[in-house]
């Protein structure tokens, strides 16, 4: 289980490294190392939706892509910071941990039902 959840973290932090490479890339062998980034980030989001509910995997792949790419564009590309931004990312945060919680009952319950056939 701590193996699926090293992909999520991969997944993530690769999303944000082709992420970063669009804003830098100005040569034909940037888009190449860009595709190969690509590639390594849906080899991990696929490994990760292996044994985790995919709308928890991808709620946390697309929360901590869109977060990351705001504090990028905030504190390398010189982007505005202001309140609503702010706001918006803790209801982004408040939304994926509550994917997170909501689904631990249904693997609880699935793992009764195997208990006890």
């Amino acid at each position: 289980m701590k193996k699926d959840w090293l992909y999520v973290g991969l997944t993530s932090l690769f999303e944000l490294f082709w992420i970063f490479g669009f804003n830098v890339a100005h040569s034909w062998w940037h888009w190449i190392i860009i595709v190969a980034l690509i590639a390594m980030d849906f080899h991990f989001l696929s490994k990760a939706c292996e044994n985790l509910p995919t709308g928890t995997v991808y709620a946390i792949f697309a929360g901590a892509g869109t977060i990351g790419t705001t504090l990028m564009d905030i504190f390398i590309f010189e982007g505005e910071f202001n309140t609503i931004k702010a706001i918006f990312i803790f209801i982004l945060v408040l939304g994926v941990i509550g994917l997170k919680l909501a689904d631990n009952p249904a693997r609880d319950s699935d793992n009764k039902k195997g208990a006890n056939a």
